[in-house]
């Protein structure tokens, strides 16, 4: 993350019930969710092979093996390949989208494979998962520029959220992938306020969103 957790925390005196984390790769963040109370987890991700280390490293969290969208429906998924394997990244970039700048930008992280996965909506995800949707009122969304289709397909959900931190893009790094200001409109519809904004990756970086009550 390139907005520090604990700053957020401190700051904007967070109280948070649970958390979603959709893009969750293996599972960086845990050791810092634990670290501020917060127990109530659940992970998304979609790779097979990332979401093997992710179960060994997130406890007894719920994890859930499935990109996240706008539709229930299987998708190929562009996966990003770096030099030295998972621990220095590989698989960290993957998108359902095609990479644009990103190749520009990371020359040495390539795509040349897709693999077909499951994607689901995260409204229709509480029907059968016996959580309690109310349950769950932080949004961390990491899925290299598809964060728009997240949201649109979490419209209900988000009625029970509080805090979105989210990566942000203010160039195409992916193809037709959503830039800042639409996410701004987007939120500003459910009352979400920008409030801290990290341009760390240059034409990328993360966004925290307060709703506004």
């Amino acid at each position: 993350m390139l907005i520090d957790f604990e700053y957020i925390h401190y700051k904007h005196e967070l109280n948070i019930r649970g958390l979603i984390h959709v893009g969750s790769f293996i599972g960086e963040e845990y050791p810092t969710y634990l670290r501020f109370g917060v127990n109530n987890l659940i992970f998304f991700e979609p790779q097979p092979n990332i979401f093997s280390i992710l179960k060994d490293n997130v406890g007894y969290s719920t994890v859930v093996n499935k990109a996240v969208g706008n539709e229930n429906k299987k998708v190929e998924l562009n996966v990003s390949h770096t030099p030295g394997g998972v621990g220095n990244g590989s698989g960290a970039s993957s998108s359902i989208l095609k990479p644009k700048k990103h190749l520009e930008q990371y020359p040495y992280i390539t795509f040349n494979d897709t693999i077909e996965v499951d994607m689901i909506r995260l409204d229709d995800y509480w029907k059968d998962s016996g959580l309690p949707q109310q349950g769950f009122n932080f949004l961390n969304i990491d899925v290299q520029g598809f964060e728009l289709e997240v949201l649109r397909g979490a419209a209900e959900t988000l009625n029970y959220v509080d805090y979105i931190l989210t990566e942000v893009n203010r160039e195409e790094l992916y193809e037709d992938c959503v830039l800042v200001e639409e996410l701004d409109e987007f939120l500003d519809v459910y009352g979400f306020v920008r409030e801290e904004t990290s341009w760390g990756g240059g034409s990328w970086g993360d966004a925290f969103y307060v709703k506004n009550d």
